[in-house]
């Protein structure tokens, strides 16, 4: 699976680390529709940090479409309304 995370790149994922980064995408869906801003800020720093930790960077000449575009790390709130929303970032 192939992750950009906007305004920083992309990154390569195992299919095993999906599954959890579709987890926590499924809870902060769940923070934001509860109205959790804490929560959401918390789970939205999990899924980044775990982008960052288990993914391999792609070089920036390489032209691959990424699966999943996850906001960029300062993204509000009020910006997570829109975007975090139904099934969320990550299919499945």
């Amino acid at each position: 699976m192939i992750v950009r995370i906007s305004g920083e790149g992309q990154f390569e994922l195992d299919d095993d680390v999906a599954e959890r980064l579709n987890a926590l995408d499924n809870d902060a869906v769940a923070a934001v529709e509860a109205g959790d801003e804490p929560r959401f800020t918390d789970l939205f720093g999990q899924i980044l940090a775990l982008i960052r930790s288990v993914g391999s960077p792609l070089a920036d000449d390489d032209l691959r479409g990424s699966d999943v575009i996850v906001p960029p790390s300062d993204t509000t709130f009020e910006e997570a309304r829109v975007e975090f929303t139904g099934d969320g970032l990550i299919p499945g």
